[in-house]
């Protein structure tokens, strides 16, 4: 009989908790650890509330969306970051947030937060250089949106995301659908599909299982 391989021990709370930088360790501590399901809505735009999210194992989008459901992605965060820390003026969320796969995070209340950013320079300084980062990438993003066709947009994406092999190639390790590259760039995803088809059919991508891999630069315009 076929002796099947071991199962990868997923690691324990503590062990999650144990891997974060020590100030934002030590805040997490002040919080309670929750599981979500993918898919869960954790912030809806326009909310009042003012908790803050460490995330711990999973991914977390943050987006927003008109009244017809489009949506366009924001930011997509994983283990060591955190969101929710714009509420710190007391004002309503200026976006949404969900899971992107099943996740394990530390909630912290706006309480909390401010006592430990009081309490700790090198967390609050931290918190500011993170803001800074975040400001500079939303930035960009407008800048893109506003001066950037869609082709533009999905090379800037590419570019970002890609990274370099052995053989020249650069391999996108992060699974994403048309949908969610369509969401990230802001355009339709039947958009999103011809162009990845034409980049094909061009040789400058291909599809290995699940994820891009870049064989060439791609070309600056479409």
């Amino acid at each position: 009989m076929p002796v099947l391989p071991a199962r990868k021990k997923e690691p324990d709370a503590a062990e999650l908790l144990a891997a974060l930088p020590a100030p934002l360790r030590e805040l997490a501590a002040q919080g309670t650890i929750r599981h979500y399901r993918a898919k869960t809505t954790l912030i809806e735009d326009g909310d009042r509330g003012d908790s803050l999210f460490v995330v711990l194992s999973g991914s977390l989008r943050i987006f927003c969306a008109d009244a017809n459901g489009r949506e366009i992605t924001l930011a997509i965060y994983g283990p060591g970051e955190y969101v929710g820390e714009m509420s710190l003026d007391g004002g309503a969320r200026t976006g949404s947030v969900c899971t992107e796969e099943a996740s394990v995070c530390v909630v912290v209340s706006g309480q909390a937060l401010r006592q430990h950013l009081a309490a700790n320079a090198e967390f609050t300084l931290e918190l500011i250089r993170r803001l800074i980062r975040r400001t500079r990438l939303a930035t960009e993003s407008a800048r893109s949106l506003a001066l950037l066709d869609a082709y533009g947009r999905l090379v800037r994406l590419f570019d970002g995301l890609a990274s370099a092999r052995a053989d020249g190639t650069r391999l996108i390790a992060q699974r994403l659908t048309h949908r969610e590259i369509a969401q990230r760039i802001g355009c339709s995803r039947e958009l999103v599909s011809r162009l990845l088809k034409d980049l094909q059919q061009g040789g400058y991508v291909a599809l290995e299982g699940q994820h891009y891999a870049l064989l060439r630069k791609l070309p600056a315009k479409w």
